[in-house]
């Protein structure tokens, strides 16, 4: 059997194995959850998410490295490095001053300028990574066209 196959088969024991942990969860139901009297189950579901969470992250991981070191890594690299290039462009344009923090502190959230400068950098991130990924199909949808 090729790794193809064993790991659909493992990926489908976990898909059935979650639908029954999330049945499990949804059938306690929201009362109980809020009066703390299913919080066991509760955190025990949760430790069990984050295991597969950590082995599918170490799986990827694994996958990732192999396939780094198997092909050409130069281009891997410049992959990684624009990925970072991006991420720094996107943190030097946020401000994370262009928020009024008052009502968000009022509510004991604790929002900081630091806090909210990481988060604009991810939303630039996002839109930028996102109007790449949507030019890039559109040049190869096109592409395909015009070279019939």
């Amino acid at each position: 059997m090729n790794s193809q196959k064993i790991l659909t088969i493992i990926l489908g024991i976990v898909g059935v194995i979650s639908a029954i942990f999330l049945f499990m969860i949804i059938s306690t139901g929201d009362e109980a959850i809020e009066a703390g009297e299913a919080s066991g189950a509760v955190n025990t579901f949760m430790f069990i998410a984050y295991a597969v969470l950590f082995v599918t992250l170490a799986v990827v991981l694994l996958f990732v490295l192999k396939g780094l070191f198997s092909g050409n890594i130069k281009k891997t690299l410049m992959t990684v490095g624009a990925f970072l290039a991006i991420v720094v462009i996107s943190y030097v344009m946020s401000s994370g001053s262009d928020l009024d923090l008052k009502p968000f502190n009022d509510k004991g959230l604790g929002i900081t300028e630091g806090i909210s400068k990481n988060v604009g950098a991810g939303l630039y991130a996002f839109y930028i990574l996102g109007i790449l990924a949507i030019g890039s199909m559109l040049y190869g949808g096109a592409k395909k066209i015009f070279n019939k």
